[in-house]
This record gives structure tokens, sequence and C-alpha cells, in this order.
């Protein structure tokens, strides 16, 4: 298999990786995408396709399959065992994290059982988010190389606050949404 292709760890990582790829020709990220499993140069991949509903415009993704396949969870989110993720930067891991906790709502807020489901979905989304940003600290190190940022948004996320990319930070974030996801069990 060409080495080109990126690894998607699980579909779900792929699948996130997907909504935030604009259309090449008209620039919407909207887009129904149907997966398969396809044969490249011998080797098992994943392909993705969908038509732009803005412009037309065939949209194909095609991504590495792991050698293990990491089925999902029953109860949490996971986007890829211990290995940082090839298809998105620390970056850009950070910032779904914070748009997965602005659309949670108060821990005093009622709410009914699909709510509330959904609420605990959303912060195991956080959770799982800050952990592949985690995924990309040095062994040894507490902060996250700026070369890790290899996307625009990734970059800008970093350079608007280089200190959120510590270890300290970072761990602090996934202990305090860690709490917010126990607090609604």
């Amino acid at each position: 298999m060409p080495d080109t292709l990126p690894l998607a760890r699980t579909n779900a990582e792929a699948r996130l990786y997907l909504t935030l790829q604009p259309c090449p020709t008209c620039g919407e990220t909207r887009c129904q995408f149907r997966s398969a499993v396809v044969s490249i140069d011998g080797d098992l991949a994943s392909r993705y396709t969908g038509d732009c509903p803005t412009c037309g415009t065939e949209r194909v993704y095609e991504f590495r399959l792991p050698a293990d396949i990491l089925p999902p969870p029953a109860d949490s989110v996971r986007f890829g065992l211990d290995n940082p993720s090839e298809l998105l930067d620390p970056g850009v891991w950070l910032w779904y994290s914070d748009v997965c906790i602005r659309q949670v709502p108060a821990v005093d807020e009622p709410l009914d059982e699909r709510a509330a489901r959904t609420a605990r979905h959303t912060l195991a989304t956080a959770v799982a988010a800050v952990e592949e940003t985690l995924k990309f600290l040095p062994p040894a190190g507490d902060r996250i190389p700026a070369s890790a940022f290899t996307s625009p948004k990734g970059r800008a996320a970093y350079e608007t606050e280089p200190g959120r990319f510590t270890r300290p930070r970072l761990e602090a974030l996934h202990d305090t949404y860690i709490a917010a996801l126990a607090a609604r069990r």
C-alpha cells in the first residue's frame, strides 16, 4: 500500500476528519459520505465518497487501515490507541474539544433522558479529543512542539494561546472534563 495514504485509526477519527474538510471547489463542509473497504495495491484501505450538496463535486478520501481494527466502545469515545493522529494535529483536537464542551448544557440544567445521553456523549467526545491532544506530548517533555501543528486551524490555535499545549494545562483540562462526565453518570 502506498505510504502516502494517511492512517485512520478508527472510523470515528476518519469521520471527524471528513467533517472538517471543505469541498475543494466551493468550500462547503457538509457532505454525506459513504464508506467502503477497498483494496489498494493489494492492501485493504477505507474509501469515503460523497457528492458536495452545494456544487455536486465528487469528494473521495482514502485512508490506510490499522493493523488492528478498534471497535467503538459502548459507553465512551475513542479515536485511536497510543499513537498520535496522522489526520488531525493537536491544535485541531483541542479546538474540537472546545467545540464539544460548548455544546454541553450546565450540570444543573434539567434534561430528559435523551438530552442527558447526548450531553454525556458530547462530554466523552471532549475527553477523547483532549486525550488525542495529549498524545502529541514528547515522553519527557512538558510542551507539544510547535512543529506538531501542521494545519492552518491547528497552527492558529497554537499561536493564539501556546500555553494551552503544556502537559499541566492539558492534564488539568482532561481531569476537569472527566469530573464533569462523572457528575453526569
